[in-house]
């Protein structure tokens, strides 16, 4: 067996269930609105086996279906821990994603996780933590900043950088709330224009991160957000003398199968969904292809 199908083989046998393109079913327990266009969907799985023996790591994604829509792939934005509800925020931008927004509390949708790779944890001990997300690009960041919080002895310093275009975009504002109020990590929120009643962060992400100017020394710098968002916050990170192997980032490129069969996904040998979401800056460089 070569090694992308010993890969792909690998990530099979970490998926829970036996047809992993069938999705299990789930109900729709809460509907959240996070800002005008992201909802956030609490769901359970009907087989409450299943759902009690399901775990993920922070940075794994799923495929959620609407039944004679459509599936898309999403990351699990809850903390790992939690049994009681898994938690997915969708954006509306397409047919799948409206019919998404268009469910109400009980309603059945399909689901397939986990899926994919996730954040290199156990690597990061030690260090300073820079998070920088943008929008929705905050998703996949919750799972893995809660679970830090919740194992804060571990780490040194934790910093969040997000920005969104209006103070009505941003996203999981009662988390915000409470991060604020934390003596555990610092929140730096930022808008892109002048806005009324606005007394934070005035400026795009990779302006205010270049005047923040933060040490690469001893940190890891992880970001996600929109492709333009992370094009210029990398071009930071390197003025910054931030080193490859020390800035992390998720890639949304479209997955269909989930599991490295479809090829829809790929950025030269690798697939987005079985080698990532997450990626190091060294890995995508060593690719040598455009991956933003």
């Amino acid at each position: 067996m070569d090694n992308n199908n010993l890969q792909i083989q690998q990530k099979l046998n970490s998926i829970s269930f036996g047809n992993y393109y069938l999705p299990k079913i789930a109900t729709v327990k809460k509907i959240i609105r996070e800002t005008p266009n992201i909802i956030s969907l609490q769901i359970v799985m009907d087989d409450e086996k299943e759902m009690k023996n399901f775990t993920f790591q922070p940075g794994q994604v799923c495929q959620l279906s609407v039944f004679g829509f459509g599936e898309s792939t999403f990351v699990i934005n809850s903390h790992p821990s939690n049994k009681e509800y898994l938690q997915i925020s969708i954006m509306k931008a397409g047919v799948n994603t409206t019919a998404i927004h268009n469910l109400s509390e009980g309603e059945k949708v399909g689901f397939r996780a986990p899926l994919g790779n996730w954040f290199p944890l156990k690597s990061w001990e030690g260090k300073n933590l820079l998070f920088i997300g943008g929008g929705i690009g905050l998703a996949p960041l919750r799972p893995l900043i809660l679970e830090i919080l919740s194992n804060k002895d571990k780490y040194k310093k934790l910093t969040l950088l997000y920005a969104a275009r209006t103070p009505d975009d941003f996203c999981f504002k009662y988390d915000l709330e409470k991060w604020e109020e934390s003596k555990d990590i610092d929140l730096i929120l930022t808008i892109d224009n002048e806005c009324s009643g606005w007394d934070k962060n005035v400026g795009l992400c990779p302006d205010v991160l270049e005047k923040l100017a933060p040490s690469p020394e001893n940190t890891v710098a992880i970001l996600c957000g929109p492709p333009i968002m992370i094009k210029y916050t990398l071009g930071v990170l390197e003025k910054l003398k931030f080193q490859e192997d020390s800035v992390y980032t998720t890639l949304e490129r479209r997955m269909k199968c989930g599991v490295g069969k479809c090829g829809r996904c790929n950025i030269g040998e690798k697939f987005v969904c079985v080698d990532g979401p997450i990626f190091s800056l060294r890995e995508l460089n060593i690719l040598n292809e455009p991956f933003i």
